[in-house]
């Protein structure tokens, strides 16, 4: 999206401006905030399936987000063919079996027992997209040559949370997996090397029988995770 010969500061005018009421700027942030207490991390799916569009307009959103530079420094892969989603699934599972047989320590397994979760991972077969997100380190002009990306993993992480928003308030249930290593993700899936996999994100509905674990339910309170000067 960029060439060597549009690099000018150009500045327009602001194009969309918020006109609320202090009480309707507090009533919004409310209303939000009771959206996203609905918001779940989700490991038992359906295979009621979702159209491409829905999954489409939630990039959409992830791609608005604010980035360094505004290089915008993401991709996002999604993949809802079974035969890929089961490759996928064997590699991460293959991690997976690493890192619960003595690769994470005994302390990262220890706090992993309240999320109840193991090596098996079938939540990425039966849920009906993944979404796997990368990390460009570089760019490239059109002429081929690299340009730096900058504040990449602030960004992409940025993108990734408007994500899980746009999902949550399509009506969807996500979940975040991030096997270790990931970079078996890049040759499936025809990524560069200057993108790094960041995580995977199983979406779709839960299952008739989904649960999740009472822990996930305990946040921090307000005074907890912020200081106001």
């Amino acid at each position: 999206m960029f060439a060597r010969d549009a690099l000018s500061y150009d500045p327009i005018p602001l194009p969309d401006r918020a006109d609320l009421t202090d009480a309707e700027m507090l009533a919004a942030a409310q209303a939000f905030h009771a959206v996203m207490l609905r918001r779940h991390t989700v490991r038992d799916y359906s295979d009621r399936p979702v159209e491409r569009a829905v999954i489409e307009s939630c990039v959409r959103t992830a791609g608005t987000a604010p980035s360094g530079a505004n290089h915008q420094p993401w991709h996002f892969a999604a993949v809802s063919d079974a035969g890929l989603k089961q490759r996928i699934r064997e590699e991460a599972e293959e991690e997976e079996r690493r890192f619960y047989a003595g690769g994470a320590g005994d302390e990262w397994i220890k706090a992993l027992e309240p999320i109840g979760t193991n090596a098996d991972k079938p939540h990425l077969t039966v849920a009906p997209w993944l979404i796997v997100v990368f990390a460009q380190r570089w760019g490239q002009f059109e002429d081929g040559s690299r340009y730096k990306n900058y504040y990449v993993p602030e960004s992409v992480n940025i993108a990734t949370g408007f994500l899980l928003a746009a999902l949550h308030h399509a009506g969807l249930c996500a979940l975040t997996h991030t096997p270790n290593p990931m970079r078996f993700l890049n040759d499936a899936l025809s990524r560069p090397a200057s993108e790094k996999p960041t995580m995977i994100i199983a979406v779709g509905h839960p299952a008739e029988d989904a649960t999740v674990p009472a822990v996930a339910k305990l946040k921090k309170p307000l005074e907890e995770i912020s200081s106001f000067f």
